[in-house]
């Protein structure tokens, strides 16, 4: 341990993972007087640490522009089909993919305030190349599947406010990065406030319909917390809703996040980094939950209303982020389809951000590469514009909402291959020392993660199965179809069982240095003498993240 201290104290005060670590030296002349200040003989230094408010108020940033995806046109297009197709009865899976979000979520977090690295960087070391190489392509794979219901959800709203056609707009989208970054000009954090504030308008105008149709008390409860899959369907749109709000690349995005926070190397300021990430994440989900909650119910009142009109009752047959405005006309009158078309342009906007940041940290951690911002929305947004287009063409809007219920569903696929690293690494001594995850938080999470997981392989088989079954293509062609897929079924859930039993080999975690307490309290405050010595506050705990452009 003191050659480890050393080699920090020779390094800067970093240890190997970059982090900023408690350094112990010699008070100056006359040592720290019991009072509240100490002296280097130029400046004078308040040993007392922040109020605990202004404290937490440093570290948010990360919970909220991570719930930002839960509120893009994904979870728009899976919450208006679910109360459209069944009322309030998948209100449960909102309530446990919410509740689960949060808990992996600040598992995410605390991971990277333990270890000093994001998850990305953690599979790089752990796994082999192999293995590590295809975690990075369906890491990748997650960020495109999430920017399609983004770019969908930009040509709809071009379409509602311009009335130009569906496929226009799919191709306007790809200048959308260039739009992005000329709007950066003015600072970062007011294009993202301006993106929340707008999202957060079209929130309210759902809350505002939700008054005035006053959905049955009980049936929303009832929706709530009884697990119900009936109805044709009902499993997908499950599905879909989990990998809508609960999406890989965000597991990634939230651990990375958090490095850029200065945070001291101590169990006190470890566990006080842990707590206030998760009281944010926790305001900042039940935030996400009430609106989807609202949405959900909204389309599910007026599309079962008795006195719809024909015309809307066709609308909620094929209800599409398109068509959905009219389920504001009460609240918003005629201007309903301008002010929705706007939010849902804000809403899209707000997953180009988390994806862009997603698709960098995934890119550096798992291949040690880096490229410019627009550079990587660019290629994403072109990736993901070709399906897009292609359907748009074909298929029109119904289409095109089908595809970002297949983008989600591909999310929830995707979800172990980020899940199941995550709650090894969290809870386990040689990634996370005394900080592990508790017991009472390995069962917990474990049986819910094993619950999707299960809800995904059953669909998945019994999917593929009733379509083999059903279509009306040769019975050659279903062999041939069959013999393709049923092995990349297996090597799918080979896969997850892998990444289940691998036992992990590599020890990342480093004890934090301990020093006596009046040193320590000083550490933890952020205060040190300017004469040679490192002021915490003043330090980036990841000089490779510090550019992140969230409040320091």
């Amino acid at each position: 341990m003191a050659s480890l201290q050393q080699e920090e104290l020779q390094s800067g005060g970093r240890n190997i993972n970059g982090r900023v670590v408690s350094v112990a030296e010699t008070p100056p002349a006359g040592g720290v007087s019991s009072g509240s200040k100490h002296f280097d003989g130029e400046k004078e230094y308040h040993a007392h640490p922040k109020p605990g408010w202004r404290n937490f108020l440093s570290y948010v940033g990360p919970g909220f522009l991570v719930s930002l995806a839960y509120l893009d046109p994904g979870n728009l297009e899976t919450d208006l089909q679910a109360g459209a197709n069944h009322r309030y009865e998948l209100l449960w899976v909102v309530l446990i993919g919410l509740i689960f979000a949060l808990i992996i979520q600040s598992l995410a977090a605390n991971l990277g305030v333990t270890t000093g690295q994001h998850l990305s960087e953690l599979c790089k070391s752990e796994y082999p190349p192999l293995v590590r190489y295809c975690l990075w392509l369906l890491a990748e794979v997650a960020v495109i599947a999430a920017d399609i219901p983004e770019v969908i959800g930009t040509a709809f709203a071009l379409n509602i406010l311009f009335h130009i056609p569906l496929w226009v707009g799919v191709l306007f989208t790809g200048c959308s990065t260039l739009l992005l970054i000329g709007l950066q000009r003015f600072g970062v954090r007011k294009l993202e406030l301006l993106i929340a504030i707008l999202v957060f308008v079209m929130a309210a105008c759902f809350f505002g319909e939700l008054s005035y149709v006053k959905p049955p008390a009980a049936d929303v409860l009832k929706g709530m917390f009884i697990p119900k899959l009936k109805g044709q369907g009902a499993t997908g749109d499950a599905i879909a809703l989990l990998g809508a709000l609960v999406m890989p690349h965000n597991l990634f995005l939230h651990s990375a996040l958090v490095l850029s926070r200065k945070i001291p190397n101590s169990v006190r300021g470890i566990n006080d980094a842990c707590r206030y990430f998760l009281i944010e994440s926790g305001f900042a989900l039940f935030v996400a939950f009430l609106i989807n909650v609202a949405i959900i119910s909204v389309s599910g009142a007026v599309c079962s209303a008795d006195n719809l009109s024909d015309d809307n009752t066709n609308i909620c047959q094929d209800l599409t982020l398109n068509s959905a405005s009219f389920l504001l006309k009460n609240v918003l009158g005629k201007s309903s389809s301008t002010v929705y078309a706007i939010a849902l342009l804000a809403s899209g906007q707000s997953s180009t951000i988390t994806g862009t940041y997603a698709g960098q940290f995934i890119m550096q951690g798992f291949l040690d590469l880096k490229m410019r911002k627009w550079l990587r929305n660019l290629v994403t947004r072109c990736i993901a514009i070709t399906p897009s287009l292609v359907v748009s063409i074909v298929g029109g809007s119904h289409a095109a909402g089908r595809l970002i219920i297949i983008a989600s569903m591909i999310l929830s696929f995707e979800l172990p291959f980020a899940l199941i690293p995550l709650l090894k690494f969290s809870s386990t001594s040689t990634k996370m020392g005394p900080h592990k995850n508790s017991i009472y938080i390995i069962v917990i999470s474990w049986i819910l993660g094993l619950g999707i997981i299960g809800i995904n392989i059953y669909y998945l088989i019994t999917a593929f199965v009733g379509w083999i079954a059903h279509n009306s293509l040769p019975k050659v062609g279903n062999v041939f179809i069959g013999i393709l897929v049923f092995p990349l079924m297996a090597i799918y859930i080979i896969s997850v069982i892998y990444l289940m039993f691998r036992k992990d080999k590599v020890v990342t975690f480093i004890e934090p240095a301990k020093f006596d307490t009046v040193t320590q309290t000083q550490m933890e405050g952020g205060h040190l003498s300017a004469s040679g010595r490192i002021e915490m506050q003043q330090v980036p705990f990841r000089e490779d993240l510090a550019d992140i452009p969230l409040p320091q």
